[in-house]
């Protein structure tokens, strides 16, 4: 599981950074791409990476304002041309549909793809199966605005090799027995429990995305014990009143979510075009002294959301 920043910057394209749009990667674990918002060029963006349009099956929108959606039509139109034939899925906001389908229909656009919606009309549950949950809350910044976080399953714990062998079983077709949970008989009789053999469970990462947004309580809630939360930081921390009244977010109203939420990496993006170079550097060690595990993002910033092992 690894996110891939597409665009880190607010309001308009710059030179340094491109309007937002986030990959997670999830190749190993389902062969798919999840992405979160889609500004203009993302597409462009996708060229300087090894991503494939066809593998992303799903995008998640946070809101409705263009520097999170004006890329959808063409990249939704390339990846028809590109070979994309499975199915997408949009979620977002009321009027995600039709904003799509509008530009679509205008433009004479044909998907040789079936392409789904869902609109959200209320906080909670938006997707489910055996290895992934997503959730959505509402956040605040003048139309409607979510965060999304995703929620990994719990890993099976692994075979303890060296209990396995200390009990006398030889290696073979018995392990791969073993280590699916099954109850072995050996030919001299002794009956073994495969769960006896399998340690710990791992715990399941967390991935919190959030639109754009003042602090409030819903931030916290998204973000509780994540193993990574990518927040807006549009602004310094002398900047709060004019965060206040554009309803965005400070590098310091990041920290202290991710220091109330007990998260366990901090991500900051969607910043102003005002911080160049060193200034940009300067927000995160801003924020490093209120949260220490802050990282600013940057374009083609690739970072990894390892699982942790417990049963080493």
């Amino acid at each position: 599981m690894e996110l891939l920043f597409l665009g880190t910057g607010a309001g308009v394209p710059a030179k340094h950074r491109n309007v937002t749009s986030i990959a997670l990667k999830l190749l190993e674990e389902r062969n798919s791409i999840w992405l979160f918002d889609c500004g203009e060029s993302t597409q462009h963006q996708i060229l300087h990476t090894t991503l494939k349009p066809r593998k992303v099956d799903k995008i998640f929108i946070t809101h409705l304002h263009g520097d999170h959606i004006f890329g959808l039509p063409g990249f939704l139109s390339s990846r028809s041309f590109q070979g994309g034939d499975g199915p997408l899925t949009i979620y977002g906001p009321v009027g995600i549909k039709n904003y799509v389908l509008t530009c679509l229909k205008t433009s004479g656009t044909g998907l040789k793809y079936t392409l789904n919606f869902h609109e959200i009309t209320e906080e909670g549950l938006l997707f489910e199966d055996h290895q992934f949950k997503v959730f959505c809350r509402k956040l605040k910044h003048g139309i409607q605005s979510f965060g999304y976080r995703v929620e990994e399953a719990d890993h099976q714990g692994m075979l303890q090799a060296d209990k396995v062998k200390e009990a006398g079983i030889p290696f073979g077709p018995l392990f791969g027995k073993l280590k699916q949970g099954e109850t072995i008989k050996l030919e001299d009789g002794r009956v073994f429990n495969g769960m006896d053999f399998i340690g710990e469970s791992q715990k399941g990462r967390i991935v919190t995305i959030l639109g754009d947004t003042k602090k409030t309580q819903n931030n916290i809630l998204l973000a509780e014990n994540a193993s990574v939360l990518v927040h807006e930081s549009t602004f310094d921390g002398s900047n709060r009143k004019m965060a206040r009244d554009y309803n965005h977010s400070t590098n310091l109203d990041a920290a202290e979510v991710a220091k109330e939420a007990n998260v366990d990496k901090l991500l900051l993006t969607h910043i102003s075009a005002r911080y160049l170079g060193r200034d940009a550097y300067l927000l995160e060690k801003e924020a490093q002294k209120v949260f220490p595990n802050t990282r600013i993002a940057n374009d083609f910033d690739e970072i990894d959301v390892p699982l942790i092992r417990t049963d080493k």
